[in-house]
This record gives structure tokens, C-alpha cells and sequence, in this order.
């Protein structure tokens, strides 16, 4: 097939794809990516300064979960707990929107004329590219809530990085370090679209096997508990996992040390503190993103199942 011919067919199955989006998935995607964080920003907060926590002078040092949500109290009090909730409230429900919005797109178009349900590889793959789609319109809101959380006090290694908030971080960052500042950490991010995949594989297959374990139709809507069971273990399954790509990023995007690359950033943190340099901040993060996908999940399924049937009885 010619150049031409190839990119002919590859519009063709774009268009294809958007046919099937549903604006419904990217409001629920993002009213339950909005409220989750909304709820649960500090233990965030937590995750970020435990996993670039290298033993670096500038940096506060925590000796556990409570100790550092104590100190950060007492230092800055509850706005201090909040540092860098704008990005990560934006970042969070525009990243959750498009990913529903997108993989909902792609495995419609998938499922398209087919009788049978999608393979597990096919779950993995079509959430990938919703995940590389997403990333590719948010990195810049994750590089500026990293940078938000790691302001220590007012310390910065230069004027610059003293940031006043979101839209003065994204203008100074794209000042001094271009473009290429605000995709810093895309390719350890881009790694972890795997984590997404994951988890909306395992989230599809145990809604699926557990539809079919009670004598249900294979697409048939749970009830809440039963959403927060499927997607608590669906998060817990794909954190375990991909764990160690989420240290990378923070690392790099990080303003008190400068990195080369990713491998820089792996070489250094192996050869200075070993595999558990890898999985800093896991605690905190897993007491955040379970309840967190919890009710992400939970609002969203709940939100779209109510959309679409608002739009069915339009339509009829």
C-alpha cells in the first residue's frame, strides 16, 4: 500500500472511531475525577514529597504518612495541604474525562458488529491509546502540579522557580524551559499508560466474569458496592504493577535536581538507594488512589448510565 493509500485508511479508521464518541463518558469522567481529588488531594501531596525524597538538604524530612500531613499542617496549615490542588484538579478531571471519552470511543468502534465480548488484549491496547491520547493534552497540568508540591517553605534553586499558582507556573516553566519543560516526565508517563490499560482491563474482565458468575448479562450495570469492588481491585492490581514509573516522573519533574533522562534518573536513584527507591511514597499512594479510583468509578458509571438514558429517551 502506498503512503498515500496508508494514510487515506488510517483517517478513514479515525473517523471511524469518532463516530462512536459520547460527550456523556467525558462529563462523568470528569465530575468523578474532579470530586475524587477534590477529596483526597493532601494524600497526594504525601505520595509526591515521599517519592522524590532523596536525602536532598532543601527538602522537609518525614518519618511517616501522619508526621508529614502534621508538618505540613503546622507550617502552612490547610492551604499548605492543598499545594498544587488547581493543576491537580484540572490534570485529574480532564485526564479522566478524555480517557473515558476516548476509550469508550475506541472499544465501541472495536465492538462494532461483533456478537462477543472483547479479548483481554484488546481492553489493554484500546486503553493504551486512550491513556497516550490523553497524555499527550495534559503532561503540562502534572508538570505543574509536581512543581507546586515540591515548593518547600518559599526554596527554590533560582527567582524562577517560585511559582505563584497554576497559570504562573505553565507561563514560567514554558518561559525558561520552553516546551520541553512542560512535556518533562512525558515518556516515563507515556510508560505509564500501561498502568490505565491494566487497570481497565482487569476493571472490564471482573465486571464482566462477575456478570456471568451471578447469571447476568455480560454488560448489566452493578450496584455501588459492587463498582467499588471491582475498581478497588482493578487500582490495587495495576499499582502494584507500575508503581516505580510514577518515582521517575516525579523526579524529572522535579525543579531541586536536574536529571539528564530517564535512565539518569533510574542509574541514581538504583545506585543510591536500591528497589525501594523505586516504590517511595506506594503507602500513601494506595491509601489515595484506591478510594480515589473508588469513587471516580462510582461517579462516572453512575453519571453516564444516567446521561445515555436521558439521551435514549430523547432520542425515542
Amino acid at each position: 500500500m502506498t503512503g498515500q493509500g496508508q494514510s487515506a485508511a488510517g483517517s478513514s479508521a479515525w473517523g471511524a472511531v469518532f463516530r462512536h464518541v459520547r460527550f456523556e463518558n467525558l462529563v462523568a469522567g470528569v465530575s468523578g475525577g474532579v470530586l475524587s481529588n477534590l477529596a483526597l488531594h493532601p494524600l497526594d501531596l504525601v505520595k509526591i514529597r515521599f517519592a522524590v525524597s532523596d536525602g536532598l538538604e532543601v527538602r522537609p524530612k518525614y518519618k511517616g504518612i501522619l508526621h508529614c500531613l502534621t508538618t505540613i499542617w503546622k507550617v502552612d496549615g490547610l492551604r499548605g495541604l492543598y499545594q498544587g490542588v488547581t493543576p491537580n484538579v484540572w490534570g485529574a478531571g480532564l485526564s479522566w474525562g478524555l480517557y473515558f471519552f476516548f476509550y469508550n470511543a475506541i472499544k465501541s468502534y472495536k465492538t462494532e458488529g461483533r456478537a462477543e465480548q472483547l479479548q483481554p488484549t484488546e481492553y489493554l491496547v484500546s486503553a493504551a491509546e486512550a491513556g497516550a491520547m490523553t497524555l499527550c493534552i495534559t503532561n503540562p497540568l502534572w508538570v505543574t502540579k509536581t512543581r507546586l508540591m515540591l515548593q518547600y517553605g518559599g526554596v527554590a534553586r533560582l527567582p524562577h522557580q517560585q511559582y505563584k499558582g497554576m497559570f504562573n507556573t505553565l507561563v514560567k516553566i514554558y518561559k525558561y524551559e520552553g516546551l520541553r519543560g512542560l512535556y518533562k516526565g512525558f515518556v516515563p508517563g507515556l510508560f505509564g499508560t500501561s498502568h490505565g490499560a491494566l487497570q481497565f482491563m482487569a476493571y472490564e474482565l471482573l465486571k464482566v466474569k462477575y456478570n456471568q458468575h451471578i447469571s447476568r448479562l455480560p454488560d448489566a450495570q452493578l450496584s455501588t458496592p459492587e463498582y467499588i469492588s471491582v475498581a478497588a481491585l482493578s487500582k490495587i492490581f495495576a499499582v502494584a504493577a507500575t508503581y516505580p514509573y510514577q518515582v521517575v516522573r516525579a523526579r524529572l519533574q522535579d525543579q531541586h535536581v536536574i536529571y539528564s533522562g530517564v535512565t539518569d534518573v533510574i542509574s541514581k536513584t538504583w545506585r543510591k538507594e536500591g528497589i525501594s527507591g523505586f516504590y517511595k511514597g506506594i503507602a500513601p499512594n494506595l491509601i489515595r488512589v484506591t478510594p480515589a479510583c473508588c469513587i471516580t468509578f462510582v461517579v462516572y458509571e453512575n453519571v453516564s448510565h444516567f446521561l445515555l438514558n436521558l439521551r435514549e429517551k430523547k432520542v425515542s
